[in-house]
């Protein structure tokens, strides 16, 4: 008998002219998700995130499901309790690292905290970032504390969309071992997007091909 998987990605997604079928059913906790530009990868993020409606299918990531077109099941973006990072960090330029990853301990997450402020900090090693603008930090630093400012949000999924994509191979290098940290001692499920076939293969359990 085969094992239940841990994540079920299994829907169509139409917008415009635009369609996209996905079929994966996954045991590992980290997938990743490979494909050229235009294939969908991040529209795909979007339907798990809640912030696009799948045409039909089913949404399972880590055992807990999120949307269900035939059960009715399609649980608002913010009752999905997604960590998101984007390709480009976007940090509030008004605020200062601190205040920025602060802005993610908020709300529900406010209650019975799972990750502390601390622990995020020494995880990411950001603590000399904290009193700083966002203006003067390089693109690794800022996409570290956009790290922290999602797993403050007390996510019980991490989305990562081409987190690596942005920076020049010396701060790839630089951020790859931030993310395996965060992969092995924060153990979360985590859907890790990218068209670098070494990031993927350092960072996920499992590949699958979008397109």
């Amino acid at each position: 008998m085969s094992a239940t998987p841990l994540h079920v990605l299994d829907f169509t997604l139409r917008r415009g002219v635009f369609e996209r079928s996905v079929s994966i059913r996954s045991q590992q906790r980290v997938i990743a998700l490979v494909g050229d530009s235009g294939a969908g990868k991040t529209s795909l993020l979007h339907a798990i995130a809640g912030l696009l409606r799948p045409q039909r299918g089913r949404i399972e990531i880590g055992g807990r499901c999120l949307f269900d077109a035939q059960a009715g099941i399609d649980l608002p973006a913010h009752r999905r309790r997604i960590g998101y990072v984007f390709q480009d960090a976007r940090l509030f330029p008004h605020l200062d690292v601190r205040r920025n990853l602060l802005y993610g301990l908020r709300g529900e997450a406010r209650v019975a905290p799972r990750f502390q402020l601390q622990a995020i900090v020494e995880l990411l090693g950001i603590g000399a970032l904290l009193p700083r603008s966002t203006a003067g930090l390089s693109g690794g630093e800022m996409q570290r504390v956009a790290l922290g400012r999602a797993l403050l949000s007390q996510p019980q999924i991490l989305l990562l969309d081409e987190p690596l994509s942005m920076l020049d191979m010396n701060r790839r290098d630089e951020l790859l071992p931030y993310l395996q940290r965060v992969r092995d001692e924060v153990a979360l499920p985590m859907i890790y997007v990218s068209h670098y076939p070494d990031e993927v293969r350092r960072i996920a359990d499992e590949v699958h091909i979008v397109g």
